[in-house]
């Protein structure tokens, strides 16, 4: 019998925090019984734990988020607004690239171009 991945666990210095901005970067609840002060929050498959070490290097593992109903640049606006910072712009002229993020603890993230920016790119190619 396999294996299933049931949770991508990120550790950070506070779980119900982190999970609330999380929360509002996916548009999605934090489960139920997560309280300000909880050591673990979850949302949407993230499972943030509150660890004592703070991050100190690059993550090894990230997440691409691909906007449903904006334009990529849009999204990364909108992040921006809830507290992300921008970490590195590979978005080029002709509409193509993704933008790196950080979240409000400094892990790395990218934003890539939406489904529908990628269908009109094929369009005139």
């Amino acid at each position: 019998m396999s294996s299933l991945v049931r949770h991508v666990t990120i550790d950070c210095s506070d779980a119900y925090r982190l999970a609330s901005f999380w929360s509002a970067v996916l548009d999605a609840p934090l489960a139920d019984d997560d309280h300000p002060g909880d050591p673990e929050a979850t949302v949407a498959g993230l499972l943030f734990v509150t660890v004592p070490e703070r991050k100190s290097v690059k993550n090894r593992l990230h997440l691409d988020l691909q906007p449903q109903d904006r334009t990529r640049d849009e999204e990364v606006e909108r992040l921006l607004a809830l507290g992300a910072t921008l970490v590195s712009d590979q978005r080029r002229p002709d509409g193509t690239g993704w933008a790196v993020l950080a979240d409000i603890e400094g892990n790395e993230f990218c934003v890539e171009r939406s489904a529908a920016e990628r269908a009109a790119g094929a369009d005139a190619a």
